[in-house]
């Protein structure tokens, strides 16, 4: 089993910047890939982005250039640095863990915290 811990949400203006980190414990091989979803109010659940074991890193469309994504095996969390916030980045995000049992893995998502941009 696996508890996300999220934390960095809030209130922020247009342009502003905003770093949401994940600490992942509880009983595990491994953690492979790690990412973050938002959801915005009448919209699906998507995928902002994620960072493998390995590094890799992809990012939706809409927030290159201006998200980073990142890891700390050690600590076993990952981070989201919003940078140049805008209106329509504002959801709910949530952080998900994919975890390594044995002869298994598991997703596991953390309970969402709110990002709203406003002036």
């Amino acid at each position: 089993q696996v508890q996300l811990v999220e934390s960095g949400g809030g209130l922020v203006q247009p342009g502003g910047s905003l770093r949401l980190s994940c600490a992942a414990s509880g009983m595990f091989f491994s953690i492979n890939d790690m990412g973050w979803y938002r959801q915005a109010p009448g919209k699906e659940r998507e995928l902002v982005a994620s960072v493998t074991s390995g590094g890799s890193t992809n990012y939706a469309d809409s927030v290159k250039g201006r998200f980073t994504i990142s890891r700390d095996n050690a600590k076993n969390t990952v981070y989201l640095q919003m940078n140049s916030l805008k209106p329509e980045d504002t959801a709910v995000y949530y952080c998900n863990v994919v975890i390594g049992l044995i002869a298994t893995t598991f997703s596991s998502w953390g309970q969402g915290t709110q990002v709203t941009v406003s002036s």
